[in-house]
């Protein structure tokens, strides 16, 4: 069964196209705010993204732009009211695999669903074997069964600890604050007193190795 994230601030928009897509044999999640869909498509298994553009607390285009520049190539869907010509030529260039202004038709966006997803099929994809697994010095992270293997040793993780681990593997050398992880992770604002991060850290750590994630004090940690 596919799996399609509606990234959609409209809860009563939202409820109608998951209905309409779980009546057609989909399993679908929803996200409302701009990070939340940002944090949940990375950290999960998703086969198709239905993305409106005028999310609160990061725009559509911005979580378009951010998964793209990550080598992220689920198909997106734009479903948005921006109808302007600008905008459509903007989107697509910015990597969506299509564009639909509101107010739509059910009955369409269910057939571009059903085209964007045999597009996007393994059996027609060549690369879709090596989009499944992430590699970095020693770590194989396989983002179909949310597991590591570590030096040949394959290991559980929970939710939590494979969106850090994803996020670190996609951002290897580069120091990540605190801020950052929880927006791409958890998709929450910053606040200075959670520890949520460094709990999560730990955990880590001790299934990868402690020496593998660097703590960087007063900016925050990133993979060896």
């Amino acid at each position: 069964m596919s799996r399609i994230l509606i990234a959609e601030d409209d809860d009563d928009i939202a409820e109608f196209i998951a209905r309409g897509l779980e009546s057609s044999g989909y399993s679908c999640d929803v996200a409302t705010t701009g990070p939340e869909a940002f944090a949940t498509i990375l950290s999960n298994d998703y086969q198709l993204v239905i993305l409106d553009l005028g999310l609160p607390n990061m725009d559509g285009t911005d979580v378009l732009s951010q998964l793209r520049s990550l080598g992220v190539t689920i198909p997106i869907i734009v479903l948005t009211a921006r109808t302007g010509l600008d905008d459509r030529i903007r989107t697509l260039e910015g990597g969506a695999n299509d564009y639909m202004p509101k107010p739509f038709q059910f009955a369409e966006l269910l057939a571009r669903v059903r085209l964007r997803l045999s597009d996007y099929s393994p059996a027609k994809s060549e690369s879709a074997a090596s989009t499944s697994q992430l590699t970095h010095k020693g770590l194989v992270l396989d983002l179909h069964t949310h597991r590591v293997q570590v030096d040949g040793k394959w290991k559980d993780l929970s939710r939590r600890e494979m969106g850090l681990l994803e996020t670190f593997m996609r951002h290897p050398g580069m120091v990540l604050s605190r801020a950052s992880l929880l927006s791409q992770v958890w998709g929450l604002d910053f606040d200075p007193s959670s520890n949520v991060v460094d709990v999560y850290i730990k955990t880590l750590r001790k299934k990868i190795g402690p020496e593998r994630v660097e703590t960087i004090r007063g900016s925050g940690y990133r993979l060896k």
